[in-house]
């Protein structure tokens, strides 16, 4: 009796499960939105014309230094005074850093004094030989002495030249790595001097692009923070290795303003204008569907939107060049695509 029961409970239960999925299946169906494909899309679309490429064509690229160097000291000492700080205008030649030479010049006095030793023997030596007073080579000694000394003295001269650092360039002071009472040594960098008073310009132009640029041709250049302001660059270095991209880096030189707006690491384009007057059918490039080895468009005609291939001959930043497929007076769908299919009733709104 016990496993009729059970086995009636099992059954109530299933029932009551298909019952409950049967009935959320219908609520969904009433919930999701059927799509009327008979009901019109609203579009936005243009209608196409020949056009002149336009001649703003422009490639971003990065300003750089003319000349940056990190000095250092040629010989080891402490650094008595730092001369400048960082943001510091100096010329060239300009003391910058001074190290402690009191030493030296101690060992200078020294010297000195050897020296003119020496050269008191040497004049008193050479009137006792030409009396025959003394042996030659007792004047020799004296003269090779006297020679050796003076050597010392340049020496010493050199080095304590070599406790004032100074300036290789005109430029800045864009960073700056000691303090007065450090130690400095060959090698251990003091300062970072920065001129940008020349600078050169980089910028990445693809393979397609590149016969455009020619050495020692100028074009125009402008820092994004300062686009008002166009400065001239002379290309002096043509990229013979693509980078990872397939484009080529193109170097220009440039002078900077009068007051050195254009910083090192500011961000900047080049401009060219185009030799090419023919004119296109240009469309954006938003408005290609399909793949690149068969590009299509939508044509609005008669209230429908209708599949057309095309081809592309080249493309120009956010816009393409067709060759074949659309002609002058067509009209393209270029936003509103969901839902959109080939055959669909359109409302387009024309720019």
């Amino acid at each position: 009796m016990k496993k009729i029961i059970y086995l009636i409970l099992a059954l109530a239960i299933i029932a009551i499960v298909i019952f409950t999925l049967k009935s959320n299946k219908e609520t969904t169906k009433n919930r999701v939105y059927h799509y009327n494909k008979e009901e019109a899309i609203n579009v936005q679309a243009i209608t196409l014309k020949f056009e002149s490429i336009n001649n703003d064509i422009s490639y971003p690229g990065t300003f750089e230094p003319n000349k940056e160097t990190r000095i250092s000291a040629d010989i080891q000492g402490k650094i008595n005074s730092v001369l400048v700080d960082l943001g510091s205008t100096v010329k060239k030649g300009q003391a910058v850093i001074q190290l402690d030479n009191s030493l030296l010049k101690l060992q200078l006095q020294t010297v000195e004094i050897q020296v003119e030793g020496y050269k008191a023997d040497v004049e008193r030596y050479m009137i006792l030989a030409e009396a025959d007073a003394i042996q030659g080579i007792q004047l020799e000694k004296t003269d090779l002495a006297l020679r050796s000394a003076q050597v010392q003295k340049a020496t010493l001269l050199e080095q304590i030249n070599k406790t004032t650092i100074k300036a290789p360039f005109n430029g800045i002071v864009t960073a700056k790595m000691t303090e007065e009472g450090a130690f400095a040594a060959p090698g251990i960098p003091l300062l970072q001097i920065t001129d940008i008073s020349l600078l050169k310009f980089t910028a990445n132009v693809p393979e397609n692009e590149l016969n455009q640029y020619k050495m020692n041709a100028l074009y125009t250049l402008s820092a994004d923070v300062y686009p008002e302001t166009t400065l001239a660059g002379k290309v002096t270095m043509i990229g013979s290795k693509s980078n990872m991209g397939n484009s080529y880096p193109v170097q220009f030189t440039v002078s900077n303003t009068a007051d050195l707006k254009i910083k090192s690491g500011m961000f900047g384009k080049v401009g060219r204008e185009s030799t090419d007057d023919e004119k296109h059918i240009i469309v954006p490039a938003s408005a290609i569907v399909g793949s690149n080895i068969q590009p299509q468009v939508y044509l609005v005609k008669n209230g429908k939107a209708i599949l057309q291939n095309i081809t592309v001959s080249k493309r120009i930043q956010n816009k393409v060049i067709v060759s074949s497929g659309l002609v002058s007076g067509d009209i393209i769908v270029t936003n509103g695509f969901i839902n959109l299919f080939d055959g669909a009733n359109v409302v387009s709104i024309t720019n």
